[in-house]
């Protein structure tokens, strides 16, 4: 759950875990969940940031939270930054080797 309540990220990931890279038989899916209803639905744009790093990435999920493939570029904990129809939250995933 986001640090301020308004999303919830729900992993459908292989083995128990995020990979990065991505395994070559199971995707990184993630089902985003707004609290908050969406009147005019525009992207989800996630800015993630590598822990301990100045490593940044941006991916953007068409139409807003709902289901997604998000893949990170190296393993370790990273800070997602979500931003979706003027609304924000936070929250941190592990993605393994």
């Amino acid at each position: 759950m986001g640090e301020a309540g308004n999303i919830v990220a729900i992993l459908w990931a292989p083995r128990d875990a995020l990979h990065s890279p991505s395994l070559q038989d199971r995707s990184n899916k993630i089902l985003w969940v707004s609290r908050i209803p969406l009147v005019a639905p525009e992207p989800l744009v996630i800015r993630a940031t590598l822990a301990n790093s100045t490593r940044t990435t941006t991916v953007s999920v068409p139409g807003g939270p709902g289901p997604s493939i998000i893949n990170l570029p190296a393993p370790g904990c990273w800070t997602l930054h979500l931003s979706w129809s003027g609304h924000t939250d936070e929250l941190k995933l592990r993605y393994v080797a």
